[in-house]
């Protein structure tokens, strides 16, 4: 007992402590590389497959062969070397009645064959593309399948401004302006700017929208909102839609259009007024020239100043190829001296205003390419230039405050354009599906 009260404590102290070192030293011994687990590597994202498009079509294990129509050359003719039987050409043939007629292929307008192989070639596509934005499929695989088809269209919304030194058409030409755009323009304030009279001074500010697709510019889009100063006076346009499609309207919602166009061209020069006493180049003495002559060159579109009905399409021999439209009870205006008479334009046919009814000319008593424009008011041949019609429906007291609001937003913009400033393109954003 007494050894164990001298000892014992410490002996069951030491065989405590001697299994606990064996075992910590064991726990924490360095391992060797050899010992050492190798875990496997992190592995690789994949990534997904994305097949390569031509037009919509996947053409991983396809060949491209692009071309331009010649002339004379048939759909057959360019089939010929791909190895399409007869019987698909035949069935291209019938479908092309109620899709698109390939009989109204264009020369110099692009198209691409889709085919399989090398030394034997096998189409599976032809893509005929009319413009830059619309294009037509002809498949091939297994039974023929004919369809149109758009690409996207891009819409950036730009703005414009400058000054007239020339006149307006060179001078938005020559700022980086389209053609179609200055037409646009013209539309806008037809019935509040006389065109045939600007000035030097004037000026102009736009927001427009450009059309784009593959990032090419391919057309002129709407004009979203206008503002025009001519010898002092200022005019705005803000385009709105009540419901039945887009109109124009001033800062107090009334409309900027008239029933009636301003003109019969979209941009030429006035010639020879109306006037009770001008001296004839034809023949050579002076006489009553009751109508407007616009000055223009051959072949351009003539268009109907409003809806009507075609009362005459024919040839005199003092007026030439002509039209006469009746619009209402009282209302006619005819349009003389045409080239020719645009198809489908015949006597009891119905036109829509802006519908091209034929094309400047010089046919009749006439001695240069111009159109002579009469208008009749009661049966009797008036000034078309001073003629006072009714304004279009304005902005209808339910959508006034809606267009208040967006009026207001485009107006502060317009104030804001410097007249000459740079150009600036940005994406397209709508803010509200009014405009």
């Amino acid at each position: 007992m007494q050894f164990l009260k001298k000892w014992g404590w410490g002996i069951v102290l030491f065989a405590g402590i001697i299994p606990a070192s064996i075992y910590f030293a064991f726990l924490y011994q360095p391992i060797s590389k050899a010992e050492l687990v190798e875990l496997p590597p992190e592995q690789d994202t994949v990534q997904a497959y994305i097949p390569k498009k031509y037009f919509g079509i996947i053409v991983d294990s396809l060949q491209i062969e692009e071309g331009k129509i010649k002339r004379n050359q048939n759909l057959a003719d360019i089939l010929k070397p791909f190895n399409v039987p007869y019987e698909k050409i035949h069935q291209v043939a019938k479908q092309s009645k109620t899709v698109f007629d390939v009989r109204k292929f264009v020369s110099g307008k692009p198209y691409s064959m889709l085919y399989k192989g090398d030394s034997l070639k096998e189409a599976t596509h032809f893509i005929y593309r009319p413009n830059a934005i619309d294009y037509v499929v002809i498949d091939f695989q297994d039974s023929v399948n004919m369809y149109q088809a758009s690409k996207e269209i891009v819409l950036k919304e730009t703005e414009m401004a400058g000054e007239i030194n020339t006149s307006l058409y060179v001078d938005m030409l020559e700022s980086g302006g389209h053609a179609d755009l200055v037409n646009k323009l013209v539309d806008v304030f037809a019935w509040q700017v006389d065109f045939f009279g600007i000035q030097k001074g004037d000026n102009y500010k736009l927001i427009y929208e450009e059309q784009y697709v593959d990032e090419e510019l391919v057309g002129i889009g709407e004009i979203k909102a206008a503002y025009f100063q001519h010898v002092g006076d200022s005019f705005y346009g803000f385009r709105f839609d009540q419901g039945s499609g887009g109109d124009y309207f001033n800062e107090k919602g009334q409309s900027l259009r008239r029933e009636f166009l301003k003109a019969p061209l979209s941009f030429t020069r006035i010639s020879s007024r109306y006037t009770g006493r001008r001296y004839h180049p034809v023949q050579k003495r002076y006489k009553a020239h009751l109508g407007t002559d616009y000055a223009a060159p051959r072949g351009t579109p003539i268009r109907a100043v409003a809806d009507g009905k075609i009362i005459a399409a024919k040839y005199h021999r003092f007026n030439g190829n002509f039209v006469k439209i009746q619009h209402n009870g009282n209302i006619a205006t005819q349009y003389l001296h045409m080239s020719k008479i645009a198809r489908g334009i015949k006597y009891g046919g119905k036109v829509k205003r802006g519908q091209t009814i034929g094309f400047v000319g010089s046919t009749g008593l006439a001695n240069g390419p111009h159109l002579c424009y009469r208008f009749w008011k009661n049966g009797v041949q008036v000034d078309a230039l001073k003629v006072e019609l009714p304004p279009s429906e304005p902005i209808l007291e339910t959508h006034m405050a809606t267009f208040d609001s967006i009026r207001l937003v485009w107006q502060q913009r317009l104030d804001q354009i410097y007249l000459q400033p740079e150009v600036d393109s940005v994406v397209y954003a709508s803010v509200t599906s009014q405009f």
